[in-house]
């Protein structure tokens, strides 16, 4: 049943299922979104402890085992929740999945375009260490920005490949993501800001001056905050005001 090029590794492991479910705090009002409920074991557990769930699986031969055996509570949607619009979504109050490892990063940043109380998800372990990193860090990232910027991010707990079948080949960490109800830092403009975040990254070890240099079409001053530096070194805030420091001189960036 399982498919490789979906980045299948079921869980099998109950006691973490029992630590989502901990950390998720449903009550009887939550309807719940899960991406990747692959077996339903984890969908059958959130159906006992929430209003409704709403199961998004893309493979055709999962959804047809499924139907079968999950209770009336949960909604199954087969869907790629990748090319799916949040309008096309039901309304949810919380995020509680396995996720499918390659959509990791493109989720989680649909996922901010979203309103939602409470995301707990398991990623590969690598990605959740991205999420937290800090400035000068190997790990640190256009990711780690993006996450400082959003939500609070703190990792529960790492999961052995034991903990699924069949095992991926590195650990997994289960993570949960609270929406700030104002972001940490102040920028000018969201779209913007992540364009800058994902430019300067994008040439993590040049100097900010010369990746700006490269990038606009108009001519940058020459005493542009954090000129000298590289992205790497810079603080979520710090880019920020730099990002609203560009926005401010109207300065156009020739490709986002």
């Amino acid at each position: 049943m399982r498919r490789t090029r979906l980045g299948q590794h079921f869980l099998t492991d109950s006691s973490v299922v029992d630590k989502e479910l901990a950390i998720a705090q449903l009550s009887a009002k939550d309807i719940v979104l899960e991406v990747g409920p692959g077996k339903g074991t984890l969908t059958k557990q959130l159906a006992k402890n929430c209003q409704q769930v709403i199961a998004i699986e893309i493979d055709n031969k999962l959804v047809d085992y499924l139907q079968n055996i999950l209770p009336k509570n949960v909604t199954l949607i087969h869907a790629d929740i990748m090319k799916s619009s949040w309008d096309e979504i039901p309304f949810f109050t919380k995020v509680v999945a396995n996720l499918p490892y390659q959509i990791s990063s493109p989720f989680t940043f649909k996922l901010f375009k979203s309103s939602f109380q409470k995301a707990v998800l398991i990623y590969q372990k690598e990605f959740a260490e991205r999420m937290i990193a800090h400035p000068g860090s190997k790990q640190y990232s256009r990711l780690t920005v993006g996450i400082a910027y959003k939500a609070k991010c703190c990792i529960h707990q790492t999961i052995p490949p034991q903990s699924f079948s069949p095992p991926p080949e590195i650990s997994s960490c289960l993570v949960e993501l609270i929406p700030f109800s104002q972001p940490p830092f102040y920028v000018k403009d969201e779209s913007f800001f992540f364009s800058i975040t994902k430019l300067l990254f994008s040439h993590r070890r040049k100097k900010i001056r010369t990746i700006l240099k490269n990038a606009f079409s108009t001519s940058i001053p020459e005493d542009i905050m954090f000129g000298e530096k590289r992205v790497e070194m810079l603080t979520p805030a710090q880019i920020g005001a730099l990002s609203n420091d560009l926005f401010e001189l109207k300065l156009f960036l020739k490709k986002y």
